[in-house]
């Protein structure tokens, strides 16, 4: 209970503050909706209200313009967010059997969160190195030339890492 509200005061606080930065014009939701975003790594209710109120705008307008722009999020990101690009090249070479193949290995749907919050799954437009077809996105390190198996080899990767991290503990 106590973290919850935590979390409650870190978003009345923060957006307090951000409101205070950005005119009461409706032409400024996406950069304000960004900049949520860009703090919580998703957008909370609470702050989607208090900036249709402060812009002056219906609360179901500024959920319609997030709902519209695949680059928000509407619940806490997984540690390691998962991107795979659906752009051209990578559609002609394959991406949507990489898409399965992380679908499967983490048994969640494009737009979910793993259950231990370890990962997060998003389909995206392009990320601009067609010459690495297909590429998928882990954090924020780019893998080119992907293949099923390389999603188990990214995975194990992940794995190993965490159980490096935790042997290295005091």
């Amino acid at each position: 209970m106590n973290q919850i509200l935590k979390k409650e005061e870190k978003i009345e606080t923060f957006i307090r503050d951000l409101l205070r930065a950005f005119p009461r014009e409706s032409g400024f939701l996406i950069p304000l909706l960004q900049k949520i975003q860009e703090t919580f790594g998703y957008l909370p209710r609470e702050a989607m209200e208090r900036a249709a109120g402060h812009l002056g705008m219906p609360e179901a307008e500024v959920y319609g313009v997030a709902t519209f722009y695949n680059q928000f999020r509407f619940h806490t990101p997984g540690k390691h967010l998962v991107k795979v690009c659906m752009g051209t090249a990578c559609h002609v070479k394959g991406a949507s059997v990489i898409l399965e193949s992380w679908e499967r290995r983490l048994n969640i749907k494009i737009g979910q969160t793993t259950a231990d919050r370890e990962f997060s799954l998003d389909r995206v437009a392009c990320v601009g190195c067609c010459a690495l077809a297909p590429v998928s996105v882990v954090g924020e390190k780019v893998h080119g030339h992907m293949a099923p198996t390389k999603v188990d080899g990214l995975l194990l990767a992940i794995q190993l890492e965490k159980e490096r991290k935790k042997l290295s503990e005091p």
